[in-house]
């Protein structure tokens, strides 16, 4: 393809050929931060049994209230664990947090709200006065009440975290299906990379931060790097390593630099050289025009990003990031929108990608762009906390517009802090 796509043109062709994975069957442990391919309906209750929310008595109010001063002879008594009983008769039976209700009580009067009036050798209490009224159900908690069998607890599409294990571990589930994470190759062209920080720099070198930045940003996107190189700018030494990222099981290759129009910017010919399927170079975005998308001969994507720092993480924030949810599942991600803090605007009908800073003052959040937005410029990405969107047709936004928000990363939530007027 040749000309320059626009954003929603690039992102159909990305999501065209990032078909979901296979589905994988894992144990909760391993599942742990991968995406759901599969409902989960609970196959049972939870709680399992009717049991008690409070360390107190279990009494039977039977539809109605029991006033305090009523007086109770203590029966039994009921444990987290114990087997199911039955109580028989009025008598009050002691039962701690998490014990299974006796059957025929129906509330539980906390030991706050009691007096023991008698007690037997052992310390335990034989009887209680109540020093509070008790409504039927009061501290029960119902078996069902929180889930019931049969009802989908969690869908497919939805990563499993923390809150989602400790759901399917309470149901009994050990096993769910997920796809696998994806896996990603990270080469850096260029013979002015310098990869050793103790290395005094030569004229015309400068420090890899591409390459540090883009593990680091893989890795928050919830993918496994496989591969991180940096190579020359010859062709044979790019193309083997090209070939050491599929070897090393690469879904997706990641690389900076040589995809402009300069007569040393080799990647595309390299690629179309070994057959790759260049589905497009060149999006009308700043920053990050020449970005390049290509399916390689063994099936994997291939993203050449610009070099620049800023035109790097754009490529990898906004469109390999979709690549790597589609392939878990996820659905295509959705901004958020915000006031603009301040007046802003551009001097090219392109779609922007701005560092931005989200902050809440007086009770109302707003989304602020950040001085330094030149694509080589690395500072402004440590007080950036989102990126802010604008679309290629509006030049000149006021303060109030509302504009598209981003979290840094696609697997990450939106934070920010309060600042002062």
């Amino acid at each position: 393809m040749s000309g320059a796509v626009s954003h929603e043109e690039a992102l159909a062709l990305i999501l065209h050929e990032a078909a979901p994975f296979a589905v994988e069957h894992r144990s909760l442990a391993e599942a742990t931060g991968l995406v759901l391919a599969e409902d989960v309906v609970a196959g049972a209750d939870l709680p399992p049994f009717d049991n008690s929310a409070m360390d107190g008595f279990a009494l039977v109010a039977d539809g109605g209230s029991l006033p305090a001063g009523t007086e109770f002879e203590v029966a039994g008594s009921q444990v987290a664990g114990d087997e199911a009983s039955h109580a028989r008769g009025a008598g009050a039976w002691e039962i701690m947090t998490g014990a299974r209700m006796p059957g025929g009580l129906d509330s539980v009067v906390p030991v706050e709200r009691v007096e023991v009036l008698a007690r037997d050798g052992d310390g335990r209490a034989r009887r209680i006065r109540l020093t509070a009224d008790v409504q039927p159900g009061d501290n029960v908690r119902l078996r069902g009440q929180d889930v019931e069998r049969g009802t989908t607890v969690l869908t497919a599409g939805r990563p499993v975290d923390a809150a989602a294990v400790m759901v399917l571990a309470s149901l009994g589930v050990d096993q769910v299906a997920v796809r696998r994470r994806p896996r990603v190759a990270v080469l850096n062209t260029g013979r002015e990379l310098v990869d050793d920080p103790r290395r005094s720099l030569s004229s015309g070198e400068i420090r890899n931060s591409n390459g540090p930045f883009l593990a680091a940003r893989v890795d928050a996107a919830g993918a496994e790097l496989v591969l991180r190189e940096t190579v020359t700018d010859e062709p044979a030494d790019f193309l083997a390593a090209l070939g050491r990222a599929r070897a090393a099981g690469a879904d997706v290759v990641l690389s900076t630099g040589a995809v402009s129009m300069g007569r040393h910017d080799f990647v595309p010919d390299a690629l179309r050289g070994i057959g790759a399927d260049i589905r497009f170079h060149k999006v009308d975005i700043r920053p990050g025009r020449p970005l390049l998308f290509a399916r390689l001969a063994g099936g994997q994507l291939y993203f050449g990003l610009p070099g620049n720092p800023a035109s790097a993480a754009v490529g990898l924030r906004f469109f390999a990031e979709a690549a790597l949810r589609a392939f878990t599942g996820l659905a295509p991600e959705r901004p958020l929108w915000m006031p603009l803090a301040a007046p802003w605007q551009k001097r090219a009908a392109l779609r922007f990608h701005l560092k931005a800073r989200v902050e809440l003052a007086d009770g109302v959040v707003r989304a602020r762009v950040l001085h330094g937005q030149e694509s080589f410029k690395v500072q402004p990405l440590i007080d950036a906390n989102a990126w802010i969107v604008v679309p290629a047709a509006t030049m000149a936004f006021a303060a109030g517009d509302m504009v598209e928000v981003y979290a840094p990363g696609h697997a990450e939530g939106l934070k920010f802090e309060e600042v002062a007027r």
